[in-house]
C-alpha cells in the first residue's frame, strides 16, 4: 500500500468480495483488546474526488488506447522492458543520435539516461502482470525517439518531430530550452516546419498531437511564455500539480499551458511511479517531465474512443472538459473567461469526460489565422510606469475568411528595453479578461531578447475576437528603463 506496509490477503472461503487482511504485526487473534494493531489496519486516506484523474472510468468503458501510438522523445527507452516490451512498436522508434533504428539508451554507471524510459512507462505500463504499474493507456503502443543523448540541433529536432509522422499519433516531449529564468530560446526554423508539417500532414491529415512538458524553472522565477515551444498552437503544453492539489515549488505559471495532470510536489510527498532502467522500477519520477506523459496517455485514450479527431479538436476538449478541480494554491488573477471557460491552469483530470465528448464530436470549423498590425511609437517606461497600447479590430470580419471564436492568441513583440526581467506584460480582451503574458524574471538581465518573440495565451478560448484589446507593459523593476 501506499504507507510502504504489506498486508496479507486471503479471501474468506466462497463468500464472493470478502477478503481478510492481516498486518504482518498480528500473529494469532488474541482475547485482550488489540486497538494499537487495529490502527495498523486503518485504510491510508484516499484521493479525494476532486483530486483524480477518473482514468479508471474511461477504462469500464472499455477504452485502454488500443492501436493508439505513443512515441517518446527523449534520451532513450528501454525496450525490453519487462513492463514495456509487450506494447513496444518498433516503427515508432529511432535512434536519431547514433543513427540508428535502436533507440535503447546508452547505459552508464549512474543510469543517467533514464529519463525516456521513465516517461514511457507513463503511458504503457502493461496492466495485470505485477510488474512495476500499469500505464494511463496500457494498450496503447510505445515508441521511442532517441535524440537527447547528444549535442541537440535544430536538424536532430526535427527529424524526431517529423519521423514517421504517418504511423505515430502523439509525440510526448519533456525537455526545453534552460530553465534558468533568463533564457530566451525557442525551436527553430527546422523544427517549427516539422511541427506545422505534423499538424497539416500527419496522421493522414488529421495532425500529429505535440504534447510539451511546460519545465521546471519556477524556482528561478522563469516564464514558459519565453519557451518557444510551449509559445507555438501546435503543442499541447501541460503542467503540473502535486497529490494535495498544490502548485508545486518547480512551477513556471505562464499563459501559453493548457492543462495540468499530476506529478510531484513538496520534499517528502508522493512522486510518480514508472519504469526503470535494467529492468528496474521507480516511484520518484518528478516534475512536469512527470505529467506529460499522463497527458499523452489520456489523449491516447481519446483518440481511441474517435480516431477522426483533428489535433484541434483533441485541444477543444481538453479545454472544454478540463476544470479548476480543487487546486488550492489558485493564482489571484485565475478567473472565468467570457466564454466560461477557466482562464488559468485547468486541470486535466476528467479522463471519461474526455472520452463521453469525444465519442459524439464533430469536427470544428476550419481554422482562420488573422494578423492586425498595431502602430508602435517610441515610449518611455520610468520606474513603475506602464505603457498601454489599444487595438481594434474586427478579426478578418469577411464574407470570405472570419474568426468567429478564438483558439489561440499570440503578440508578436518588437521591444527595446535594457532589462527584460523587469517587464510584466498583460493583454486584455474585449470580453474584459486579464491574460499575463510574461512576469518578471529576478536572473534575466538581457536587453532586447524579445526583439522578435512571440508570446501566446490560451485563455480567452472560445472567446469572441472582435473588439478593443488593450496590451499592457509595465516596468516592475526600481530602475528607469526605456
Amino acid at each position: 500500500n501506499s504507507s510502504g506496509i504489506f498486508y496479507f490477503s486471503l479471501q474468506i472461503g466462497s463468500l464472493d468480495d470478502h477478503y481478510l487482511f492481516q498486518h504482518p504485526k498480528i500473529s494469532k487473534r488474541s482475547a485482550i483488546p488489540s486497538d494499537g494493531h487495529h490502527s495498523l489496519l486503518t485504510e491510508p486516506k484516499n484521493r479525494d474526488d476532486d483530486l483524480n484523474m477518473n482514468v479508471i472510468e474511461a477504462w469500464d468503458l472499455g477504452y485502454t488506447g488500443k492501436n493508439i501510438v505513443v512515441s517518446i522523445l527523449d534520451d532513450g527507452l528501454e525496450t525490453d522492458h519487462p513492463d514495456l516490451v509487450d506494447n513496444y512498436d518498433r516503427e515508432a522508434s529511432t535512434d536519431i543520435n547514433d543513427n540508428d533504428s535502436d533507440p535503447k539508451p546508452r547505459f552508464t554507471y549512474s543510469n543517467e539516461n533514464k529519463h525516456g524510459t521513465r516517461c514511457a512507462g507513463e503511458v504503457a505500463m502493461k496492466a495485470n502482470n505485477d510488474v512495476c504499474g500499469v500505464g494511463v493507456a496500457y494498450d496503447s503502443k510505445i515508441g521511442g525517439i532517441r535524440m537527447l543523448d547528444g549535442v541537440v540541433t535544430d536538424a536532430v529536432e526535427a527529424a524526431s518531430l517529423s519521423f514517421n509522422k504517418q504511423h505515430i499519433d502523439i509525440y510526448s516531449a519533456s525537455w526545453g530550452p534552460d530553465d534558468d529564468g533568463r533564457t530566451v530560446d525557442g525551436p527553430g526554423n527546422l523544427a517549427k516546419k516539422a511541427f506545422k508539417d505534423g499538424v497539416t500532414e500527419g496522421r493522414g491529415g488529421k495532425g500529429n498531437i505535440f504534447v510539451w512538458a511546460s519545465g521546471n524553472g519556477g524556482h528561478n522565477s522563469d516564464n514558459c511564455n519565453c519557451d518557444g515551444y510551449q509559445d507555438s498552437i501546435y503543442t499541447m503544453s501541460i503542467s503540473s500539480v502535486d497529490e494535495f492539489g498544490n502548485i508545486p515549488w518547480y512551477l513556471e505559471q505562464c499563459s501559453s499551458t493548457l492543462a495540468t495532470t499530476y506529478s510531484s510536489g513538496e520534499q517528502g510527498g508522493s512522486q510518480i511511479s514508472s519504469t526503470d532502467l535494467q529492468h528496474e522500477c521507480t516511484d520518484s519520477h518528478t516534475g512536469t517531465s512527470a505529467s506529460a506523459p499522463l497527458a499523452a496517455g489520456l489523449i491516447a485514450l481519446v483518440l481511441e474512443a474517435n480516431s477522426a479527431l483533428t489535433w484541434r479538436d483533441v485541444q477543444h476538449i481538453v479545454v472544454m472538459t478540463s476544470r479548476r478541480g480543487n487546486l488550492i494554491d489558485k493564482d489571484p488573477g485565475w478567473v472565468t473567461n467570457g466564454a466560461g471557460y477557466e482562464a488559468g491552469m485547468a486541470l486535466d483530470d476528467g479522463c471519461w469526460r474526455h472520452v463521453r465528448l469525444a465519442e459524439k464530436w464533430k469536427e470544428v470549423p476550419t481554422q482562420n489565422e488573422c494578423e492586425t498590425p498595431v502602430d508602435t511609437i517610441a515610449k518611455k517606461i520610468s520606474g513603475s510606469g506602464k505603457i498601454i497600447v489599444t487595438m481594434t479590430t474586427d478579426f478578418c470580419d469577411t464574407q470570405t475568411e472570419k474568426v468567429n471564436y478564438l483558439e489561440h492568441v499570440q503578440v508578436k513583440m518588437f521591444l527595446d528595453f535594457s532589462r527584460d526581467g523587469d517587464l510584466s506584460i498583460d493583454l486584455i480582451s474585449p470580453a474584459g479578461t486579464r491574460s499575463n503574458l510574461l512576469s518578471p524574471r529576478k536572473y534575466d538581465h538581457s536587453e532586447n531578447a524579445f526583439e522578435n518573440w512571440i508570446a501566446m495565451t490560451t485563455h480567452f478560448w472560445g472567446e469572441k475576437a472582435q473588439g478593443t484589446w488593450t496590451l499592457e507593459i509595465q516596468n516592475k523593476g526600481s530602475s528607469f528603463n526605456t
